[in-house]
């Protein structure tokens, strides 16, 4: 049960997964899934109801946003440049949007994402289960 909550927070910013997961004192590799888990559900949502988002309410956000990426450095860097700085810099739903109104096709998406959710998961979850001990003692007692 501890789990869903720290699920839903990940499909909004991805760092939520490896913290909030060392702080409940959940397993590593339980934390691991979580984090990708919440990545790709966010990414998997806007990729494919970006389209039905695009067309009904948000249509002048998405209409920015479009000619945002068409200008923008984000298109300087391509959707290998958005997929590695999503998690890093970006939160799911913005480097998907960016993604989407940028034009790309809904496959690369998924794939980049993938890859991306998953060296990032891996990668963080080890730097925060390795080093939280001596990082965070004061947040998380153990």
């Amino acid at each position: 049960m501890k789990a869903i909550p720290i699920y839903l927070l990940t499909t909004l910013k991805v760092i939520f997964g490896p913290t909030m997961g060392y702080a409940a004192g959940l397993h590593i590799i339980t934390s691991m899934v979580i984090t990708f888990a919440g990545m790709m559900t966010s990414v998997l949502a806007i990729t494919y109801f970006g389209d039905l988002l695009r067309k009904g309410f948000l249509s002048a956000w998405f209409a920015r946003q479009e000619q945002k990426a068409k200008t923008s450095k984000w298109k300087k860097y391509g959707l290998t440049g958005l997929a590695i700085l999503t998690p890093l810099l970006l939160t799911p739903i913005g480097g998907t949007i960016l993604s989407v109104a940028g034009g790309y096709p809904r496959h690369r998406i998924i794939i980049y994402m993938l890859i991306s959710a998953i060296v990032f998961a891996v990668v963080s979850t080890i730097v925060i289960y390795r080093f939280g001990p001596s990082v965070l003692p004061d947040f998380v007692p153990r």
